[in-house]
């Protein structure tokens, strides 16, 4: 049975690779991306094949895979690259948190563990549930739900995507920017104007700037901000990367719940003026 399963599987982005170890599977990975940083010991026992755009082909063929895992039309160019030289390649788009959940499913199959991985999307389906049920009492005791600006990118001024807009809302804010969280290329969610932001008045300021770190100072100093509600209240707070603009494991866990402590402490300092 186990020559129905890949063997040597090089995964092009971090979510696959840190799904696998978490699976147990990791024997299995034999090139990752070199931007992952989940889980820590990956970086130190698989060779980086990749960045995200960009790939080393020849040591990605050296490494004999007979499968490859990537992400997105952004990786597109690698993928032609090496079904061109005959490598099986299997890439995910998955931008919603339903169609996360489908990619988990679909790699745990793909290497034998569809019970195991079940049951592991089971368990994050029910903390997601229960975070849920948080927020609803916090709304039923008398809370607003607070409005949220994600940031994803600072220049240009990039909103969130649609797993980090649909999280916030799992988490217990209100993305200021939903109908930008429906563009799956970041070239189609920018903010063009800073009035904008501005405009919708967010009550929370959340950076998460694609490994780069978030700068609360350079955000307050921007034209008009400082009468924002966000800004007013010095409710600006930052995600790492890895934890939320990955779309696997990290985003529905502990993605959620640094979006849930934000949106929860927020939501509790209405009921309580003293922690105002």
């Amino acid at each position: 049975m186990s020559d129905l399963f890949p063997q040597r599987i090089v995964c092009l982005t971090e979510e696959t690779t840190e799904w696998l170890y978490l699976l147990g599977e990791e024997t299995r990975i034999v090139g990752i991306s070199g931007y992952t940083v989940r889980p820590p010991r990956a970086r130190q026992e698989k060779p980086k094949v990749s960045a995200f755009l960009s790939a080393k082909i020849d040591k990605i063929l050296a490494l004999q895979p007979d499968c490859v895992l990537g992400f997105s039309d952004l990786q597109a160019d690698i993928a032609s690259a090496l079904i061109r030289q005959g490598v099986q390649v299997t890439v995910f788009n998955q931008r919603s948190v339903a169609e996360i959940f489908s990619m988990l499913y679909q790699v745990a199959a793909m290497v034998g563990q569809a019970a195991q991985g079940l049951r592991r999307i089971e368990a994050m389906q029910a903390h997601i549930a229960a975070v849920g049920q948080q927020v609803q009492a916090l709304q039923s005791a008398g809370a607003r739900r607070p409005r949220v600006y994600f940031e994803e990118w600072d220049s240009p001024q990039i909103s969130a995507i649609r797993w980090v807009s649909e999280l916030l809302g799992l988490a217990g804010g209100d993305d200021v920017f939903p109908e930008l969280a429906q563009q799956s290329l970041g070239k189609d969610r920018i903010i063009a104007d800073g009035a904008q932001v501005l405009a919708r008045d967010p009550d929370i300021i959340i950076g998460s700037w694609c490994g780069k770190k978030f700068r609360p100072q350079l955000v307050t100093q921007r034209t008009g901000w400082e009468a924002m509600a966000a800004v007013r209240g010095d409710q600006l707070f930052e995600i790492k990367s890895p934890l939320i603009l990955q779309p696997g494991p990290a985003a529905l866990t502990e993605g959620l719940d640094a979006l849930h402590a934000i949106c929860a402490g927020w939501m509790r300092a209405q009921l309580d003026p003293e922690r105002a």
